[in-house]
């Protein structure tokens, strides 16, 4: 079994920063993805960044040149980068693992872009 949580959420003005942290605890070995998604109000939940085990990223156009994805593979940890956030990236933030099909999930971590 495998367990996620997220810190670093919070409240920011527009055009700050905030740095989300995710941590991975359990049964993890071999080649898997890490990702943020993120879900809005009446939103789906989509994909902000993900990254592989190899460090190769992808990351939604909307945050694109903004955001950055990171992971230290000794740590099982994952982490999000976010500068000149705009309100628009207000929504609840979750952290995930994927090995081959199978997904884990994270509490989720609230972020409000507000001034």
């Amino acid at each position: 079994q495998v367990q996620l949580v997220e810190s670093g959420g919070g409240l920011v003005q527009p055009g700050g920063s905030l740095r989300l942290a995710c941590a991975a605890s359990g049964s993890i070995f071999g080649i898997y993805t890490m990702g943020w998604y993120r879900q809005a109000p009446g939103a789906q939940r989509d994909l902000v960044a993900g990254i592989t085990s190899g460090g190769y990223t992808n990351y939604a156009d909307s945050v694109k040149g903004r955001f950055t994805i990171s992971r230290d593979n000794a740590k099982n940890m994952v982490y999000l980068q976010m500068n000149s956030l705009k309100p628009e990236d207000t929504a609840v933030y979750y952290c995930n693992l994927r090995i081959r099909t199978r997904n884990y999930w994270g509490q989720g971590t609230q972020v409000t872009v507000s001034s």
